[in-house]
């Protein structure tokens, strides 16, 4: 392929970046996500400051413009009036914070680029240390009441990989009978077999009715809900992210002391979900203490978080993975009988966690699995195009099309070899 096409896909990149941008925000794709959601606007930010620095800036602070008076950074900010998607700000009723919000968080992703963009302006950087600081905060008093080391999550949007295996079994015990008759956006934009099956969707918003019904209170929720399950993906995410965090505020000339206390924790936390048999660090159900018996791509991100203990079993069954896919990393265990190469999160390979998978295993001296898995994300995307997600074996495009953070990390990760930002 030469040098123009490669171009062309830059180019293109930033033209779905610029549609999706919404005076400050930057919705995922026209249509199916008309909102600003947290993660997928963090990656947003990434793209945005190879071409336009005072841009992805202006990102980062918008989404923390919707930050709760007790830390909360919610998943979704609804920034404009969008009636015909569900659930809105009506369903959630979540008016705690200053703008209209859904109730839960999302992988806290946003201290981990904002140390990636510092040099390029540190005083806006440091202008946003202390929010992200009350955010981790929250994240171990809300997520983590016992201070154990892990991080739950109470709805399966809030670990950001909806609709894993992972959270079926403990969502049995969700009582979905209130739910009532209801009209999904997303089947009606997307095809039914790329989409949470309906059994999943009552459940999600069982859980919504369920945090409406204890005014999202987090310690309400952490004690009384049904749904408290502990994810290696927001733990090791938020492992790293606290790790970019202590890195600015040794920068800023800030105390580290409770950052490394943190830190401490979740390093010690990580063991509470690593699964011997699976080879893995797996979700675990706090209801039973029963641990998932598969891998997932979360279950290479402690790598990126710099636990580094179990590297060589999970190089083992990160190749299993690779070696039962044509395209790496499938987010769910491809050997298993519940593997789904195109439904939500039940198999197909996204372009972020990529991302995070290959930085992890470069950050501990694997370049040539990291080269694989950067390699394999630019040929689907040249393949299929900026798909929110793809399919491992048929490379499949599924889910939103001219999606932002697909673009974004092509982008960020100069697959083109024309790199011109710091990511």
């Amino acid at each position: 392929m030469d040098d123009q096409v490669l171009k062309s896909h830059d180019e293109t990149a930033r033209d779905i970046l610029r549609a999706n941008d919404r005076g400050g925000y930057t919705v995922p794709t026209a249509g199916l996500y008309p909102y600003q959601w947290n993660w997928d606007s963090v990656f947003a930010a990434m793209g945005f400051a190879t071409f336009d620095r005072d841009r992805a800036w202006r990102e980062l602070e918008t989404l923390f413009d919707a930050q709760w008076p007790d830390g909360m950074v919610p998943h979704i900010v609804f920034r404009a009036d969008e009636p015909s998607y569900f659930p809105g700000p009506s369903v959630w009723q979540a008016n705690k914070g200053p703008l209209p919000s859904s109730g839960i968080s999302q992988p806290p992703v946003a201290a981990t680029v904002i140390r990636l963009l510092a040099d390029l302006d540190p005083g806006r950087a440091e202008r946003l240390f202390d929010p992200l600081d009350r955010w981790h905060r929250w994240f171990h008093a809300a997520r983590d009441p016992d201070g154990i080391g892990v991080i739950a999550i109470t709805h399966p949007w809030e670990s950001g990989r909806d609709n894993l295996p992972d959270w079926d079994k403990p969502g049995d015990a969700i009582d979905v009978s209130g739910v009532g008759a209801y009209t999904r956006r997303d089947t009606s934009l997307v095809d039914n077999d790329q989409r949470p099956k309906k059994k999943d969707y009552d459940r999600y918003l069982a859980l919504v009715q369920f945090g409406v019904d204890r005014g999202w209170d987090p310690a309400r929720i952490a004690a009384e809900t049904p749904f408290f399950v502990a994810d290696p993906g927001i733990t090791a995410i938020l492992l790293r992210a606290e790790r970019d965090l202590r890195a600015m505020a040794q920068t800023f000339g800030r105390d580290t002391a409770e950052i490394d206390a943190r830190i401490a924790r979740l390093e010690a936390g990580h063991e509470r979900l690593w699964n011997a048999q699976a080879k893995a660090y797996v979700s675990r159900d706090t209801r039973t203490g029963e641990l998932a018996p598969w891998a997932t791509s979360a279950s290479f991100l402690p790598l990126y978080a710099g636990v580094t203990a179990r590297k060589a079993a999970l190089l083992e069954t990160l190749d299993g993975f690779a070696g039962a896919v044509r395209f790496t990393v499938p987010s769910f265990d491809p050997r298993s009988d519940l593997f789904d190469p195109l439904r939500y999160w039940r198999g197909p390979v996204w372009a972020m966690m990529n991302w995070m998978i290959a930085d992890g295993l470069a950050r501990c001296g694997e370049d040539t699995r990291a080269a694989r898995i950067r390699s394999d994300t630019a040929k689907l995307i040249r393949q299929s195009g900026f798909a929110e997600y793809f399919g491992p074996v048929g490379a499949e495009p599924c889910g939103g099309g001219g999606f932002s953070w697909t673009a974004a990390i092509w982008l960020a990760w100069g697959l083109s070899d024309t790199k011109e930002g710091p990511c």
